[in-house]
């Protein structure tokens, strides 16, 4: 018995394959497969039944994954706490975001944070959908919306601002609309994903708020597309501020109405910082939170 062959039965019982199983620790299934095997027989019982579907604990299975599970995240903790003792982060840290978020945001930080931890490995999952930060074992997650619930920690990062937005090729064309219900007769930009709807919600400064539902022959589901589109002029959109700053300050794209807040879905939402719920928050993520709040605080 040793670490590893804990490791993966614990991820085993948590994933419910051996081949997701593989893919997560980056070994070959036949290593995943012959580990449990070779623990089942020094153990002298079966911990796993196996379908051609899915793993599924044994009932003796279930009562070993909920004490090995514990004691591997006492030991996770001790080694985090040594290696803390050094100042240093250090290993390798899971980071999950939106697809355009990542590229738009993240990427052109990670050499000065890699310059600054030069013994962090920086692991960064993109993706559009809400990952599961336990299952996956995710060290940081960056969401975006209302305050996120869950069995994790969640800390605002930033407030969000959106702009209503369209190219000086576009308003040349069509004229620069007065008003936000001035758009709906004009072709927008929709976006497309949960809690994103056709209608944009807009809030003068005494609180006045208004709807207007916007059309257009440009769906999509992706934030960098939609900048992209704007700035070519297919109509308006809708973008948080960081994937339209540089854009708005170079004068590709003009922000229409900046008397108003506006918003897709909710107004006050924000990008949050969301990691598990833990005894101990290791040092490596406590200073990327810190680098991210210094870096992106006040801009998303």
């Amino acid at each position: 018995m040793d670490l590893m062959s804990f490791r993966i039965f614990v991820n085993s019982v948590k994933l419910g394959s051996f081949a997701a199983v593989a893919r997560q620790m980056e070994l070959d299934p036949s290593t995943v497969s012959r580990s449990i095997t070779n623990l089942e027989a020094e153990l002298g019982f079966r911990l796993l039944q196996r379908t051609t579907r899915m793993l599924a604990p044994t009932e003796a299975g279930s009562l070993y994954f909920e004490r090995i599970q514990g004691l591997l995240e006492n030991f996770d903790i001790a080694s985090q706490e040594a290696q803390d003792l050094v100042n240093q982060p250090q290993g390798n840290i899971r980071v999950a975001a939106c697809t355009s978020f990542g590229p738009r945001i993240l990427a052109p930080l990670l050499p000065k944070l890699m310059e600054r931890y030069p013994d962090l490995t920086i692991e960064l999952l993109l993706a559009d959908h809400q990952v599961d930060i336990i299952k996956e074992e995710i060290d940081l997650s960056i969401r975006f919306g209302l305050k996120p619930t869950g069995d994790f920690v969640s800390a605002q990062l930033t407030p969000r601002r959106f702009r209503i937005c369209a190219s000086p090729d576009f308003v040349q064309k069509h004229g620069r609309p007065s008003h936000p219900d001035d758009i709906s007769g004009l072709d927008s930009i929709v976006f497309r994903m949960p809690g994103q709807t056709s209608t944009w919600r807009y809030r003068d400064k005494d609180g006045n708020v208004g709807n207007v539902t916007v059309t257009g022959k440009l769906i999509t589901s992706h934030g960098l597309t939609m900048t992209a589109a704007a700035v070519s002029g297919i109509g308006i959109a809708i973008l948080p501020d960081w994937l339209c700053a540089p854009e708005l300050e170079d004068g590709r794209l003009i922000n229409l109405f900046p008397q108003f807040d506006c918003t897709p879905s909710e107004f006050d939402t924000a990008a949050w910082l969301t990691y598990p719920s833990r005894r101990y928050l290791p040092l490596k993520v406590r200073k990327f939170i810190d680098f991210l709040n210094v870096e992106i605080g006040g801009y998303a």
